[in-house]
């Protein structure tokens, strides 16, 4: 990341398509993950590598992520909800894995069908598989803290609970854990604390990603809250698509536009071009054409100036 200060994962083709009822080509997926590293966007979470017919949407991960490994420079992320879709990952050549561990119970049962202690020996199963391969052929494990701020199921998550799961994911062998506000419970206060509880407890390098949500309008402020505190990467979704099938009522990811825009306004670098960036939403538009989209960015269109040098910066 040395080129840039802060790292846009996109993650719409995942969590994006896997709440929708529209199944997008796979060449639709293709053309939108290629206009996104043409526009900038270094690291794109391509799928999920769970049953068919359990998310038909993304049926055709394998051939995805074998198509994304052919864009330079792009880093390929997958999810991967137990030790089998981990098997599956590391066959098609993914750079990412992420196995989500819903800190509600509640929700890990509706979700993956599991307890927490049958999460954690799937955990500990893939970092033996992962341990197996050579160092150029292995990807970097994130166990991911669900339901991290709150659970539509549960309610209240108890803070010291998402700390006590991040150290035990770290002492399993994770390379790092996620803080993801599934349900867009999260506020920026919550967001600062929590941050600053699980470094205290596995260190500031085993958390540098948050995977926010707009449900309550309040994905950028937080975003911006996790940025002041020292996080480096923020998960976005093109248009703002998904949310999470299994939370009710958790619809939102922050939109991809608006958050790369917010950034390059304040003058940090993410390596994106917007206008770019913008013109991917007509392709997905075209694939998914009764989905709706959103962003404010997108709608209102760069400001009078932008992108001459110096907008936005006091004189």
């Amino acid at each position: 990341m040395s080129d840039i200060d802060v790292l846009i994962s996109e993650v719409g083709p995942r969590d994006g398509l896997q709440s929708i009822q529209t199944i997008m080509p796979t060449d639709a997926k293709k053309a939108w993950i290629q206009a996104e590293a043409d526009a900038g966007v270094t690291e794109i979470e391509v799928g999920s590598f769970v049953p068919p017919k359990l998310l038909p949407q993304l049926a055709d991960t394998a051939e995805v992520v074998s198509y994304a490994r052919t864009l330079p420079g792009l880093i390929v992320a997958v999810l991967v909800p137990n030790f089998k879709g981990a098997e599956n990952a590391v066959k098609a050549g993914a750079h990412k894995i992420t196995l989500p561990l819903s800190v509600s119970e509640t929700h890990s049962q509706a979700n993956l069908k599991k307890t927490h202690a049958q999460v954690l020996d799937e955990v500990r199963k893939i970092v033996e598989l992962l341990d197996t391969l050579p160092a150029d052929q292995r990807p970097a494990f994130e166990g991911g803290l669900s339901t991290a701020f709150g659970c539509t199921l549960e309610g209240v998550v108890p803070e010291a609970k998402v700390v006590d799961l991040a150290r035990q994911l770290i002492e399993l062998g994770c390379d790092e854990v996620g803080l993801s506000d599934t349900t867009g419970y999260a506020n920026p206060s919550q967001v600062r604390r929590l941050i600053k509880l699980i470094w205290a407890e596995v260190g500031q390098d085993k958390l540098t990603g948050v995977h926010l949500h707009n449900t309550r309008g309040l994905g950028l402020a937080n975003a911006l809250a996790a940025l002041d505190e020292g996080i480096t990467t923020l998960d976005s979704s093109l248009g703002g698509l998904g949310g999470c099938p299994f939370a009710p009522g958790a619809s939102g990811n922050i939109v991809t536009e608006d958050l790369a825009f917010m950034l390059d306004a304040m003058g940090l670098r993410t390596g994106i071009d917007m206008d770019k960036l913008l013109l991917v939403r007509e392709i997905v538009k075209a694939a998914v054409p009764s989905e709706e989209m959103y962003g404010f960015t997108p709608d209102a269109g760069l400001p009078k100036g932008y992108g001459t040098g110096g907008w936005g910066i006091a004189a």
